[in-house]
């Protein structure tokens, strides 16, 4: 099989494990993976519990659809991660209710979300910047991320949802998934928890390369 058609299949896997844990409802998210001549990236209003591998839209370097069922509406801002970053190789965006949820309550602070709660969080995904609303699709967004794509792992887009990147995007959803999970612990909590001290994050960026 070659690697565009492994990297359909993983797409395809991806997105039903994250429809699956409720992380995506109806038509929601979006994900995408980097080729040699361009992306992959789930089609426009697709289901991502349900996708055809043989659907998944494919665009050249130039942005342009080639192939497939019409792109995300989210391309551009995809493609300025990658354009940004080349050790990325996939990007994943969903609706994830916790998260969501957090844009809607209050996050701890713009330039990170969540306060450092847990050590996997801390080095699985770091800090993770808010993006004020912005309707989805708009190019302001996507040039917002064009700034932060080489200095975090994601972002999260206020009322609507994180866009996490990584090498992989087996790994994006993993980072996307221990932020969700962060974000109901955090909200969960009452009182709140006090956050990882200077210390224990300085073991962790000793022992584990963490970067906080």
């Amino acid at each position: 099989m070659s690697v565009e058609n492994n990297l359909r299949e993983e797409i395809c896997d991806i997105g039903r494990l994250l429809y699956g844990r409720g992380y995506t409802v109806g038509s929601a998210g979006n994900i995408s993976a980097r080729l040699d001549d361009g992306w992959l990236i789930t089609p426009t209003d697709a289901c991502l519990g349900r996708l055809d591998p043989t659907q998944i839209a494919k665009v050249n370097l130039a942005g342009e659809w080639i192939s497939g069922s019409k792109p995300s509406k989210t391309l551009a801002l995809h493609r300025e991660v990658y354009d940004r970053n080349p050790s990325v190789g996939g990007v994943v965006h969903t609706h994830s209710t916790h998260l969501v949820a957090l844009t809607l309550a209050g996050v701890w602070h713009e330039d990170s979300i969540l306060p450092p709660l847990t050590p996997y969080q801390v080095m699985k995904v770091g800090q993770i910047p808010l993006i004020g609303y912005e309707r989805p699709g708009s190019p302001k967004v996507a040039e917002r991320v064009a700034q932060l794509a080489n200095s975090v792992r994601g972002v999260m887009l206020e009322r609507l949802g994180p866009v996490i990147w990584e090498s992989s995007v087996a790994k994006a959803s993993y980072a996307l998934e221990e932020l969700e999970e962060t974000a109901r612990l955090w909200l969960m909590s009452n009182p709140k928890p006090a956050p990882l001290d200077s210390a224990a994050l300085e073991e962790l960026r000793q022992v584990f390369g963490a970067q906080w």
